[in-house]
């Protein structure tokens, strides 16, 4: 028992040993980051390729959105593409203002909850992420159930599922989100004194609001030229395809606004930690604008493909550790998710939210700034930190909320018209209010990457700017290696003397 002991505290030593000796790296690290970004370095295009694709989808799909809306805008079959499908389809005389309204709430929504929880970032924000966290299960349920009611019985199966999934993963994480809720408030806190970043999430969510009306023109359009379901699933099928389409285009279009505001965001808040506070003499001048101009030009490719991958991966890792945490001695189990696991983390590599601030500061493209913030984080065991706090899960709850509330309004209102329309419409509604919540949530999660990167940097960063927090952030760090040390032993040690271990090991 003993000898367990002084082998965790030789371990623990060696490892605060080694976080020192890398310290002094990281702090030469940033002293060098700090004269890069006071010189103003010329910056190369990257990524032009995903650039040039994202902008042919954005003018190809745009051109159709008129098109579809146009199409029965005020007259049904107006530019005559219904006699293309005059032997498939039953369209009903229904107009693309029929159904635009319902989108137009749905806007409204998602840009009057986005903006309120920008108002209230400094003073209530730690308090709305908590109340996302608890709520979002309740509400999931209440939307199975009204499903249930309207006799749509695949989307409250689907709904039910949904709310199981957001209880276990909470449950899987309890532990950890007092630490979690401690770094969003101090992230929250930081982009309170930026008053800048929070307008350029205002004004970008007007651009949004703006791709939105014509999104949502074409896609009235499209549901308004669809056909009754009775015996003809397969057109249905066609018609929602067009639906997901036309969502898929959304999703991307609004992850890269938001990505760009990430981007903006994060060169702002590690200029600040880096100069030592916001009124610190040696903050660059006009910084806002040379982030923005950086992020709108030669990083705009990069987030552009970056924005193709990173959320999937993102939030399918948070599921695969919450189920890892909790599936026990199952070792058939626990060998398929392992795998499942490691596939995840190989692709965390290449695509993580992290790689946005190296991309602000240094204006790398997106896989090199990917693989070196991880390897940043790895080199310094930061992370062990970074896999502990799960502050972007408790963001997207809070998005997820907003859309779930923009679409549940949208639905309601298409209920009381037509029943049959709830589905497609309250679906791509709350998608609209996910992207505008998502653009006023990023702004945290920004500051809470920029943080993190500032951290593995050079630790005084954070001293400096808040000396209680840096104690706080050592101290779960200390922990989550000595935890991580003492679960390597343990499995070491199973694997040594336990013969059916040997058996089931793969060669």
């Amino acid at each position: 028992m003993n000898d367990s002991r002084s082998a965790s505290s030789s371990s623990a030593d060696s490892a605060s040993i080694a976080t020192a000796d890398q310290n002094v790296g990281r702090s030469r690290r940033s002293s060098d980051g700090s004269q890069t970004l006071g010189s103003e370095p010329s910056r190369r295009w990257r990524d032009v390729f995903w650039l040039g694709i994202f902008v042919i989808h954005l003018v190809g799909l745009g051109f159709v959105l008129a098109v579809l809306g146009l199409n029965r805008f005020k007259k049904t079959d107006r530019l005559k593409i219904d006699r293309y499908m005059d032997r498939v389809l039953e369209n009903r005389k229904e107009l693309t203002e029929t159904y635009w309204p319902f989108y137009a709430l749905a806007g409204g929504v998602g840009a009057v909850l986005g903006w309120t929880w920008l108002l209230l970032l400094g003073s209530q924000a730690n308090y709305m992420m908590k109340v996302s966290v608890h709520i979002l299960t309740t509400y999931l349920a209440v939307i199975s159930v009204l499903c249930f009611w309207g006799e749509q019985f695949f989307w409250g199966v689907a709904f039910a599922i949904g709310a199981a999934l957001q209880f276990f993963y909470v449950i899987s994480v309890i532990e950890r989100l007092p630490f979690t809720m401690l770094v969003l408030q101090k992230a929250a806190k930081m982009v309170w004194t930026l008053p800048e970043v929070r307008r350029v999430s205002y004004a970008f969510m007007v651009v949004m609001l703006l791709w939105m009306g014509l999104w949502s023109f074409g896609a009235a359009g499209v549901v308004a030229s669809s056909i009754d379901d009775g015996g003809r699933w397969w057109l249905l099928v066609q018609c929602c395809a067009s639906i997901q389409v036309l969502s898929v285009s959304l999703f991307w279009t609004g992850a890269v606004l938001c990505n760009t505001v990430h981007v903006i965001v994060s060169g702002m808040v590690f200029l600040v930690l880096i100069h030592g506070g916001r009124e610190a003499s040696s903050v660059p001048p006009n910084s806002l604008i040379k982030s923005l101009r950086y992020a709108v030009t030669t990083s705009l490719g990069s987030i552009c493909y970056g924005s193709l991958f990173t959320a999937a991966i993102r939030t399918l890792r948070w599921e695969i550790r919450g189920i890892r945490s909790k599936i026990g001695n199952n070792e058939c189990l626990l060998c398929c998710v392992d795998f499942l696991f490691h596939l995840v983390e190989t692709l965390v590599r290449f695509f993580n939210k992290y790689a946005y601030v190296q991309i602000a500061v240094y204006g790398k493209s997106f896989n090199h700034s990917a693989r070196d913030a991880w390897e940043l984080f790895q080199s310094t065991g930061v992370e062990a930190l970074v896999a502990y706090d799960c502050s972007g899960a408790v963001l997207l709850m809070g998005t997820l909320l907003g859309g779930l509330i923009t679409g549940t309004c949208s639905g309601v209102w298409t209920w009381t018209k037509w029943s049959d329309r709830v589905i497609m419409v309250g679906s791509t509604a709350m998608l609209m209010g996910m992207v505008l919540v998502g653009l006023a949530m990023v702004v945290v999660e920004s500051a809470v990457t920029s943080i993190y990167i500032c951290y593995a940097e050079d630790p005084l960063l954070i001293h400096r700017w808040d000396a209680e927090f840096f104690n706080q952030m050592s101290e779960t760090l200390h922990q989550r290696l000595q935890y991580r040390s003492a679960r390597a032993r343990e499995v070491l040690t199973h694997s040594r003397f336990d013969p059916h271990m040997h058996e089931t090991l793969p060669i």
